[in-house]
């Protein structure tokens, strides 16, 4: 069972997301758009918060209807169900507090920015630069999964195919707090497409994950 600090810390945030779901939609809060864009993030951070707490405090509910029906209940296949049911929201306790406590640790304020995703073929010749093409292709396909937006604003091909270097622009959410941790070099141990007696090569690409510059202002006196 969860220690009883854990709901404790949760304790105020239902007031702190209805106080923040009414200030987004004031119109002196929508004007300034950096206190707009803060509040909204803030929104996002807590509603997922929220729905974990819930779903926590729904299992540890569960948790208590089936142990009254196994104190009360002489029926074998109530019992039978109620104690089916403890031990199903019984495994969700851990994970469940594991969620919250994570989500309760404060964020990198880089983390909900976009990203510049920049891949450069290493050793290995044309092999690497295909792997760097590669490795294009799964961030790519990774980044349209999450419903993410890229743009390529750099290339530099390959003479055997893939790249040499390829830099790409990543909008999202969350996308630099996900991906920074690609960042360094990458290795594939294969037979390439440009060997001829079926030898294994080794080849490496660097990703470097940086986040995207933030407009600012300026006063000159």
């Amino acid at each position: 069972m969860a220690e009883p600090s854990l709901l404790e810390r949760l304790e105020g945030i239902d007031g702190r997301f209805e106080e923040i779901s009414t200030l987004i939609t004031d119109p002196s809060v929508i004007a300034d758009m950096k206190r707009y864009v803060r509040l909204s993030r803030e929104y996002s951070e807590l509603e997922k918060l929220i729905a974990a707490k819930n779903r926590y405090k729904s299992a540890l509910s569960d948790i208590n209807d089936a142990k009254e029906i196994l104190d009360n209940e002489a029926d074998e296949e109530l019992r039978a169900m109620a104690q089916e049911e403890m031990s199903a929201a019984q495994a969700k306790i851990p994970v469940l507090e594991e969620e919250i406590k994570l989500l309760l640790i404060p964020a990198d304020p880089e983390d909900g920015k976009n990203a510049i995703l920049e891949i450069r073929a290493g050793t290995g010749g044309d092999e690497a630069a295909i792997f760097a093409g590669d490795l294009y292709k799964m961030y790519t396909r990774y980044c349209e999964h999450k419903g993410w937006n890229v743009s390529v604003t750099s290339m530099n091909e390959g003479a055997a195919g893939g790249f040499k270097e390829i830099v790409m622009a990543v909008s999202g959410e969350g996308v630099y707090g996900t991906l920074k941790y690609e960042s360094g070099v990458h290795r594939v141990q294969r037979v390439p497409a440009t060997e001829t007696q079926g030898r294994v090569h080794t080849s490496a690409a660097t990703v470097e994950v940086l986040p995207e510059a933030q407009p600012f202002d300026v006063e000159i006196n």
